[in-house]
């Protein structure tokens, strides 16, 4: 297995079955999969914050970095690599509450913005595993899209 590691505010994608991709350490971040069995065209995102309305220049930048912008950039990538829309299976992790951040409340708002982008285009989470205040990665399996999420050495099929 050859692994491809996501970082804070990035996206990467496959179509090798020997692939596996990753992203480490999401606390109030969120991580967003989408997988199309039928291409073998899957990916990951990585997004730091939920809304780019205030942001307009960073998102032109870096759309991974917000939810609103970052998972429909993947998902436009995702189509442009052979993936149809209507077969792609979602899956999400993070979003916790890592240090009691009831001002910001980072997590709690990446999952609202993901749910709002999602119902406006009429797409269902297929499994998720988000909130409460532990750090999480998340693993995608390219040769059966299967999707993992580790924390403090258990793991979780989603």
């Amino acid at each position: 297995m050859h692994q491809i590691v996501v970082n804070i505010s990035d996206m990467k994608m496959s179509t090798k079955p020997e692939d596996v991709i990753v992203t480490y350490s999401l606390g109030s971040c969120l991580g967003v999969t989408a997988y199309d069995p039928k291409a073998g065209v899957g990916g990951m995102v990585h997004c730091l914050l939920p809304s780019a309305a205030a942001a307009r220049e960073k998102a032109k930048m870096n759309p991974y970095m917000f939810v609103s912008t970052g998972v429909a950039s993947m998902v436009r990538c995702l189509i442009e690599a052979g993936a149809e829309r209507k077969r792609l299976i979602f899956k999400a992790a993070g979003c916790a509450n890592m240090r009691n951040d009831t001002l910001f409340s980072t997590g709690k708002r990446n999952f609202e913005a993901l749910q709002t982008l999602l119902d406006k285009n009429n797409v269902q989470l297929t499994s998720y595993e988000v909130g409460g205040t532990i750090p999480r990665t998340l693993f995608l399996y390219m040769d059966t899209g299967r999707v993992v999420v580790r924390s403090f050495g258990e793991e979780t099929e989603l």
